[in-house]
């Protein structure tokens, strides 16, 4: 029976590239030069520390630049972190990076499977969401559905199975 699986998964090694060329511009820059603005990468979190919330957005605004240009979509980050201050006037935001399909994420998109009528049946599986179908139309249609519902989560089909 055909079949695919819906996943968040970020390309990590473009990620960390890109957090590595973001470091190597802030220490170059005239405007940064003897400030505390940095960039750092543990796991999934990106760390931004600056002086200001103005430096912060600056420092931010490199990030995405640098991961736009590496073919990194930046809605992989979840920038709903508040600026914090970490002590003196310094101050730091960490940015996490979304992997995995999110269990309300997947409840929608499973329900807007099931009103679509579509004769396809669709399986939450941890971080994934695997659609089984008897026709490879009604997957493509599917993958459609998926797009408009999922239209602020950056989704990727794999595992397409005849």
């Amino acid at each position: 029976m055909p079949s695919f699986d819906t996943v968040i998964e970020p390309n990590l090694v473009e990620v960390r590239n890109a957090v590595e060329q973001s470091a190597r511009e802030i220490g170059t820059r005239f405007d940064f030069k003897g400030t505390s603005a940095g960039i750092d990468l543990a796991d999934k979190t990106i760390t931004l520390f600056g002086d200001a919330e103005f430096q912060i957005g600056q420092v931010t605004d490199i990030l995405l630049a640098k991961l736009t240009k590496r073919g990194v979509d930046i809605r992989f980050l979840d920038r709903s972190a508040k600026i914090e201050k970490i002590g003196g006037d310094k101050v730091r935001q960490v940015v996490t990076v979304k992997s995995g399909v999110d269990s309300d994420t997947a409840k929608k998109l499973q329900a807007a499977i099931k009103q679509s009528k579509l004769k396809v049946q669709a399986a939450i599986q941890g971080d994934t969401v695997r659609v089984t179908g008897a026709k490879r139309d009604d997957l493509q249609a599917a993958m459609q559905i998926i797009r408009k519902t999922a239209s602020d989560a950056p989704v990727s089909f794999t595992n397409l199975r005849d």
